[in-house]
């Protein structure tokens, strides 16, 4: 069948798939409850016949929590119906997430209960919003409905023909510099950008999300394509307990941002040397992972390398939420050391001022709301990405740096900040890093590896990362030497993605 909307999708997933596992997650400290393609595909619309019951069709509806079952299917019920779903991001402090919901026209909201200090906030400052819904409240009350007694009182099929070009998502972007964007995705965008990830893996293969679900990367390849090729998908319950599950569910694939990947490279590399490396990685993951996605940022191909010697594939992907995430990807059959991947074939690419722009089916309906901000950023279909770099003869693409970190120095030289940092972090005692222009020469701002200085007795760490800096520029041509150094006590602050706030 041809798949068009989100509805689609799990129409598709529920004909190919029904009986099968879609979901697996824990209900207390050992209990694992299964949730199949069929119960998705039920409970979805009865999120979709309680939206019609309250007057809600075509609304916009925000969806706050960790990911859970109830937040899968109350995002595919809230979609599927004709209405637009909002994802807010569940980290964000309580008058921030209220300023979203204001900005992206939100009339019903359906949280998770680790966010229930918000509520009080919402009534006070977003008279618009007239439903609220607990995820986990077991009865209704005045203010607040159960999520279960809804879904309890609403089964039943719901169908409606929904155009695959409509607004579908609103996505509030968490970039490193300015004022979040809402990204506005049709059921196009999403579905293509599923469909076009090549992914050689049979129906019924284990993944496990650890991912924030409001971030697209997440949404559209852990879940909507998880769900579209038939996966079993485990939601890990914690960041604080990604290990235990991991040896619980056992995956064979799971999706991950660099900083996550280096730190479990870091911990992998401690294992006595005594231990086999594949050894280690079977204890470590669960004894089944085989495949690591990467996205969010970039990773350094050396940690590709790194992992392979444990018998994990790193493929390294590139993309943005303006692109319903993913542009580029490197497959296991086809893969390219130091690139981001091959290009989706539902996109093309150009390079503009060694600005990489992308044009397809994937690209953004635009900002809501931002005409400037949408116009800046498209021009005549295509998204200017802000990324520096290139695509090869066979559509590798290769990212060099940010178009708006880059530095310009008095002598009229460019410098790629993210070219030094990536050379740069490579060390051991570099955790994190920061490079900027300061007083028309380059400043690095660092903030060290304490644990592994401590462990190999490094005494004076600023004359140690002095030499570090020494050793690199010997390499460097004059104007990207780097001239002064700040070692930080503190980690830098990051958006909730975990990415540098550079300003």
């Amino acid at each position: 069948m041809a798949v068009e909307t989100l509805r689609d999708v799990i129409r598709h997933s529920a004909s190919a798939y029904g009986s099968q596992t879609a979901f697996r997650y824990k209900t207390g400290k050992k209990e694992l409850e299964d949730k199949t393609y069929e119960n998705v595909n039920q409970d979805s619309m009865a999120v979709s016949r309680m939206l019609e019951d309250k007057g809600m069709l075509g609304k916009h509806v925000a969806l706050i929590g960790a990911t859970s079952y109830p937040w899968v299917v109350s995002y595919f019920g809230i979609t599927n119906s004709g209405s637009v779903a909002v994802p807010i991001d569940a980290q964000l402090p309580a008058s921030a997430i209220c300023e979203l919901l204001n900005r992206a026209d939100v009339e019903m909201l359906i949280y998770d209960e680790i966010r229930a200090d918000v509520i009080p906030e919402v009534q006070k400052q977003c008279p618009q919003i007239r439903t609220i819904i607990s995820m986990q409240a077991a009865e209704s009350t005045t203010d607040i409905l159960s999520f279960s007694e809804l879904i309890s009182s609403h089964q039943g099929t719901f169908e409606r023909e929904i155009d695959p070009d409509s607004l579908c998502t609103i996505l509030f972007t968490s970039g490193t510099t300015g004022k979040s964007k809402g990204v506005m995705l049709s059921h196009r965008n999403l579905t293509d950008n599923a469909a076009s990830v090549e992914i050689d893996i049979p129906a019924g293969t284990v993944s496990m999300t650890l991912l924030p679900i409001n971030h697209v990367y997440c949404l559209t390849m852990d879940i909507i394509k998880g769900l579209y090729i038939g996966m079993v998908i485990c939601i890990n319950d914690s960041i604080m307990r990604v290990q235990k599950n991991l040896k619980l569910f056992k995956p064979e694939i799971v999706l991950l941002v660099p900083m996550v990947i280096e730190s479990i490279y870091a911990k992998l590399k401690d294992v006595s040397p005594l231990i086999p490396k594949k050894a280690a990685a079977h204890a470590a993951f669960g004894g089944n992972l085989r495949i690591i996605c990467s996205g969010g940022a970039y990773l350094d191909p050396e940690y590709v390398d790194r992992f392979k010697e444990y018998g994990i594939t790193i493929l390294q992907g590139y993309g943005m939420t303006e692109c319903s995430p993913v542009i580029s990807s490197n497959l296991e059959h086809d893969n390219r050391r130091g690139s981001v991947g091959k290009l989706l074939s539902n996109c093309q690419a150009k390079v503009v001022d060694d600005e990489i722009w992308v044009k397809g089916s994937s690209v953004m309906m635009g900002y809501y709301k931002m005409p400037e901000e949408t116009a800046e950023a498209l021009e005549d279909g295509w998204l200017k990405t802000g990324d520096l770099g290139y695509v090869d003869e066979d559509n590798f693409v290769y990212i060099t740096g940010r178009k708006k970190n880059l530095i310009i120095l008095a002598n009229g030289e460019n410098v790629s900040p993210e070219e030094l940092e990536n050379q740069l972090s490579r060390n051991d005692l570099v955790k994190e890093i920061l490079v900027r222009e300061k007083e028309r020469v380059i400043e690095a701002e660092i903030y060290p590896d304490y644990e592994y200085a401590k462990k190999k007795r490094i005494k004076d760490i600023q004359g140690q990362l002095q030499a570090i800096i020494d050793e690199f520029n010997k390499d460097m041509p004059p104007y990207k030497r780097i001239h002064s150094l700040i070692v930080r006590e503190t980690e830098f602050d990051k958006t909730t993605a975990k990415k540098i706030k550079r300003f």
